[in-house]
């Protein structure tokens, strides 16, 4: 299976499984204690979240942003993203992240729980789309699983591309890329592309702030 095809069934499961989505965050604690990591976190200015989902992490961004940019392909968790997030400040894109371009730059590009689905071919063009949406002085901020996570997971050994097994309560069953990046390996990953990372362990998450390579560098 190429990443084209494991991509759309991996959109497929989120649009499918929308209202499912939050129920982690209700049954582990980890999950419920790990929005209180953004306290320490360097998010300000105007914000470009990336994959926002069902908006669990946006109105934690617009309390600190003075505007939230919140992009994510599918509808559907676009569509609980706005109930939950009732602020005047915050506009909600609804756009595929392996072709949109932001037209404008950002103080702060967040995301939580996306770097693990992108495909490792993509991730030079993906960290080169977010370096071109960072302001200067600006910053990426992300979250997402670590290696410890992998023992929760269905993960498919037999594919070219890094794959879980999700299934939804009514049976169905999706495919979708899940890479368990080290922290210590993505440092040096994205040292290599330009950038200034200090990526550290929380629980079975890891948390990153990056600076994108200067200008010409």
């Amino acid at each position: 299976m190429d990443d084209h095809a494991l991509l759309a069934e991996q959109m497929a499961y989120y649009r499918a499984g929308a209202a499912e989505y939050d129920r982690p965050y209700a049954e582990r604690e980890d999950l419920r204690a790990l929005p209180a990591t953004l306290d320490d976190l360097p998010i300000a200015g105007d914000v470009l979240e990336l994959a926002c989902g069902t908006g669990r992490w946006t109105p934690l961004l617009a309390a600190r942003a003075r505007s939230v940019t919140a992009v994510d392909a599918a509808p559907e968790v676009l569509s609980l993203a706005r109930a939950r997030t009732p602020h005047t400040h915050v506009q909600f894109v609804q756009a595929d992240l392996f072709t949109w371009r932001p037209s404008r730059r950002y103080d702060t590009v967040f995301f939580a729980f996306w770097l693990s689905h992108v495909p490792p071919a993509r991730l030079p063009d993906f960290w080169q789309t977010v370096a071109g949406a960072i302001a200067p002085g600006g910053r990426a901020v992300f979250i997402d699983d670590g290696p410890a996570e992998a023992a929760v997971e269905e993960v498919l050994t037999d594919h070219p591309v890094p794959a879980a097994m999700r299934r939804l309560d009514d049976g169905r069953q999706y495919r979708v890329v899940k890479v368990f990046h080290v922290p210590h390996t993505l440092t040096a990953d994205l040292t290599a592309l330009g950038w200034s990372a200090r990526i550290r362990a929380v629980a079975s998450t890891y948390v990153g702030v990056a600076e994108p390579p200067a200008p010409g560098g």
